[in-house]
């Protein structure tokens, strides 16, 4: 995992192509404070994702797992990263990050079996099912469930059933 105070995070891309250090809205989050927005917003940009966006990942699951309730968007913006680390040009997984994100991975498949158990809304059930799914290599069901609302599942289904 990549150190906060190393001086790599200002040269890693995020997802506008352009260096973006994580490392700042990463230690917000561990202090408490709310960064999700910025994450969301530098991380992931119209399907694009950069080498940030995969350094960001085992720490986004280090502090998830460390506070007293997940937030929503742990699992959300974790699976984009990783469907949107198969599309397009976005580049690949850096060899020195490899080992750190699928320890990352087999850690939030364990948080997520967790709160399957009591998760009742709609899109929760979906993330979390989502993030199972590409845990365990199916992308095709990971990315339905991750990221289509429940309203756009519903559409679907219902066209199904005519």
């Amino acid at each position: 995992m990549l150190n906060f105070d190393d001086p790599k995070w200002k040269e890693l891309s995020g997802g506008y192509r352009i260096p973006y250090d994580a490392s700042v809205a990463l230690r917000e989050l561990e202090a408490g404070e709310d960064a999700w927005d910025e994450l969301w917003q530098e991380l992931h940009h119209q399907g694009d994702v950069g080498e940030a966006s995969y350094a960001a990942v085992p720490h986004l699951v280090r502090i998830a797992s460390a506070a007293p309730q997940i937030d929503k968007n742990l699992f959300s913006l974790v699976a984009t990263i990783e469907i949107e680390r198969h599309r397009g040009l976005n580049p690949p997984l850096p060899d020195w990050c490899q080992a750190a994100y699928a320890k990352a991975w087999a850690e939030l498949i364990e948080l997520a079996l967790r709160d399957i158990r009591h998760a009742t809304e709609p899109f929760d059930v979906q993330s979390l099912l989502g993030v199972i799914a590409l845990a365990r290599g199916q992308r095709n069901l990971g990315e339905l469930l991750a990221l289509t609302e429940p309203s756009e599942l519903e559409d679907l289904f219902a066209r199904f059933r005519e």
